[in-house]
């Protein structure tokens, strides 16, 4: 009986490594295939046929295309509109989808969406974890737009899409001639610091896994940190996570949470490092819009003040995907910011509207 009992014990320990190992493996690189190619006012880039699911998701004349940025890593772009090109950049783990309900705001005679999907997320390219840093997504997103070669845009960004979408910015320096900020952060954690109760389950090493890439936490728990908790119906989880499950390595949630910075010991902090000077040393009009109830960034307008101390202020009632609950807000920043870039006046003083 007692050799039974450990038989059944060494089974169970082998099973659990290996399905710790099976969990926290690097992921395999995944690199979408297209088929024929589409015109844009940049040129001629690979055409790539949205899915049934994602397709009633997008509205008359989206184009989507892939930009290789190296070797087997594409950038997949939605861009609808002409006119001025207005860069936008979402974070995790949603897509450049997540800007429709802003573009049916917008008039799009008059300017040019891009909304890029970041790298491991959407119909992009899927990586290892290993390759998951924010100076790698920084300069894949500013390859996709020097390929489009932007020389001015508008830029709009929440999330990971704040400090990827400056970072890539920065190293095209002039391209940016105006800001719609929203719920995220760039700035430097000298301490260590607890960010969120999910952020501290999730760095949990084997846990983590098990919650983001088993029971697909992540995704499902998309109406959570909505104030209306209906913005983000069964569909539009959907939109954002077959993408990423279907592929076959659905590693860059996790990873993208992980990646945010805790401290000053953290492999982001370095590149928030740089980034925060650059930012604050631009002299473009720029709005903030924040969602004040937020459960993770809700409160952290002050700090975005800090960057942007002349930018006009927009408080709403929504949560963390802004664009899903109040799309039309957003809408108006960037308007408002295309009439000053079109005007050539400075930065205002410092207002809030609610």
């Amino acid at each position: 009986m007692v050799e039974g009992i450990i038989l059944g014990l060494g089974a169970l320990g082998v099973a659990a490594a290996a399905g710790a190992y099976a969990i926290t493996r690097d992921g395999a690189m995944v690199t979408p295939h297209g088929s024929g190619k589409v015109l844009t006012k940049s040129g001629m880039f690979e055409g790539f046929t949205l899915p049934d699911y994602a397709q009633k998701f997008a509205g008359p004349g989206y184009k989507s295309y892939l930009i290789e940025v190296e070797p087997g890593i594409k950038v997949h772009m939605l861009e609808v509109g002409e006119g001025y090109p207005v860069f936008m950049q979402h974070g995790n783990p949603t897509s450049g989808f997540l800007y429709r309900k802003v573009v049916e705001h917008l008039p799009l005679d008059q300017v040019r969406v891009i909304m890029p999907t970041l790298v491991g997320l959407g119909f992009s390219s899927k990586i290892p974890v290993s390759m998951h840093t924010a100076a790698n997504h920084n300069r894949w997103i500013n390859a996709a737009l020097r390929q489009l070669g932007l020389e001015k845009a508008i830029y709009v960004g929440q999330d990971w899409g704040g400090p990827i979408g400056v970072g890539a910015l920065a190293l095209s320096p002039g391209m940016v001639k105006g800001i719609v900020i929203m719920n995220t952060a760039v700035r430097v954690t000298e301490v260590k610091t607890r960010l969120s109760r999910i952020h501290d389950v999730m760095k949990t090493p084997i846990l983590g896994e098990f919650l983001a890439n088993v029971r697909n936490l992540v995704f499902r728990g998309l109406h959570r940190p909505q104030h209306d908790p209906a913005s983000m119906p069964q569909p539009v989880k959907d939109l954002y996570a077959r993408p990423v499950r279907e592929s076959g390595n659905h590693k860059a949630p996790l990873a993208m949470m992980r990646m945010v910075p805790d401290g000053p010991d953290h492999p982001s902090t370095p590149v928030m490092r740089e980034l925060v000077p650059y930012v604050r040393s631009l002299d473009v009009p720029v709005e903030i819009v924040w969602g004040v109830n937020d459960p993770i960034l809700g409160k952290a307008v002050p700090a975005m003040v800090e960057n942007f101390p002349h930018a006009r202020i927009t408080e709403t009632p929504a949560g963390h995907f802004l664009q899903e609950e109040v799309p039309e807000v957003i809408a108006q920043a960037v308007l408002r910011v295309l009439d000053e870039v079109r005007q050539g006046r400075p930065q205002r003083v410092a207002a809030v509207a609610e």
